[in-house]
This record gives C-alpha cells, sequence and structure tokens, in this order.
C-alpha cells in the first residue's frame, strides 16, 4: 500500500483537494520510494482501491506523469515504469536551459530592480543546505528557477517550463541517479548578484547552470558504471 503523509494528505483528505495533483504526488513518492521498479505496471484499479477514490483521478493522474515520460501506456497491459536513464536527462534539460535562458532575458530588468524574490530562495537554500535537508534543497532550488520565469511574465514560457515537471525530475534524478544535487547557494547568489548588477550575460550563466545539471548525471553515471 502507498505511504501516505499524515494529516490533511490521508486518504481521507484526498476527497477535499485537487484529486489529480494529490494522487500524482503519491504515485511519485512511490516511485522514489522504490514501489514501483522499471518495468512494473501501476494498477490504476488498484491505486484507486487503496486510496478510496473513483479511477477517473488515478487515470489522469496517470496521464499526467505519461505526458511527463515517467510512465508508458502499453496495449493491453495498461501503465507501466518507463526504465529512466541518464539519456532523459540529456534531452529534457537542455530544453529546460533554453528556456530558462529566453526567461532570464525577459525577466532581466524587474528582477534588476527588486531581487527578493530570489534573495528569499537563496536564503532557504542556504539553511537546507546546512541542515543536509536535500528535499528542501530541491525545493528551494527549482523554486529560485521558478521565480525567474515567473518575472518573464510570458504565459507561454511558463506553461512550457511548468510543463516538463522540473521539481519531478530533479527529485528523480537525486534519487534514482544518485545525481549530485547542484543546488548550491552559493551558485545562486552568484546570478541574483548578477541581475541585481544587469550583467548582459546572465541569461547565459542562467543556462549553464541548468546544463550542469546534466554534467553532474554524467559524472554520477560513469562513476558507479
Amino acid at each position: 500500500m502507498v505511504d501516505l503523509p499524515a494529516g490533511r494528505d490521508d486518504p481521507s483528505h484526498l476527497a477535499r483537494n485537487p484529486l489529480r495533483e494529490q494522487i500524482r504526488r503519491v504515485l511519485v513518492d512511490g516511485l522514489l520510494a522504490g514501489r514501483w521498479q522499471p518495468g512494473e505496471r501501476i494498477v490504476e484499479r488498484r491505486v484507486a482501491v487503496e486510496l478510496n477514490v473513483s479511477q477517473a483521478p488515478v487515470r489522469e493522474a496517470l496521464r499526467e506523469l505519461e505526458t511527463l515520460r515517467l510512465i508508458e501506456s502499453v496495449p493491453n497491459k495498461g501503465a507501466r515504469v518507463r526504465d529512466f536513464g541518464v539519456a532523459d536527462m540529456a534531452e529534457i534539460y537542455p530544453v529546460r536551459a533554453g528556456l530558462e535562458l529566453v526567461a532570464a532575458e525577459l525577466a532581466a530588468p524587474r528582477l534588476a530592480e527588486d531581487a527578493r524574490p530570489l534573495e528569499r530562495e537563496v536564503e532557504a537554500l542556504r539553511r537546507a543546505t546546512a541542515d543536509g535537508d536535500v528535499e528542501a534543497q530541491i525545493k528551494h532550488s527549482v523554486e529560485f528557477h521558478r521565480q525567474i520565469v515567473r518575472a518573464a511574465r510570458n504565459s507561454v514560457l511558463s506553461h512550457t517550463w511548468e510543463s516538463l515537471g522540473v521539481e519531478v525530475w530533479t527529485r528523480l534524478s537525486v534519487r534514482w541517479l544518485n545525481m549530485e544535487l547542484h543546488a548550491k547557494a552559493a551558485d545562486h547568489a552568484t546570478i541574483t548578484d548578477a541581475f541585481r548588477a544587469r550583467d548582459p550575460d546572465v541569461g547565459r550563466m542562467v543556462r549553464d547552470h541548468v546544463l550542469n545539471y546534466v554534467e553532474a548525471a554524467v559524472k554520477s553515471h560513469d562513476a558507479v558504471r
């Protein structure tokens, strides 16, 4: 059975919250915890029974995970977990890097005037790093980048970026590939300083920072081969 967080996220509360989003998180947590291994089926009906919900929202959550390329639908067999690897990151992260380069260039005038949204995430990231809290490091690292995308004020760019499932992929990369978390507060602080200083190369800095995730994954992958 899927282990749900205590409190507001237990099954009795699922019906009061956006079901698709809640169930997707449960499924992702199951992947992270190793409940479903690559190639293994996720039985829609079984998940629905465990969470005491209908199959419709479970099906919607599975479709979202399929869009994120975490699972795949097999004719007459249902959904199963994809065999995720470094090659997937090699495709996803350059796309993310390109989007964030554009976002940084569009957001630069606004963040030069007010970099507080970035500063808050840098400080939170410092605390998470000091505490050794990997989940918080992932959360605040992703939120730092989300603030740049939001400051671009381009709905198409924002929607496309969110559709990549950045936080989900980052969590899976750290857990499944033992990727070194490239979420150092100092790196993000340097980018924040560049926005404040109106550095014309800030877009390139953000792009290269994102691409470092791929380099970290490749190094980690090669180290364990």
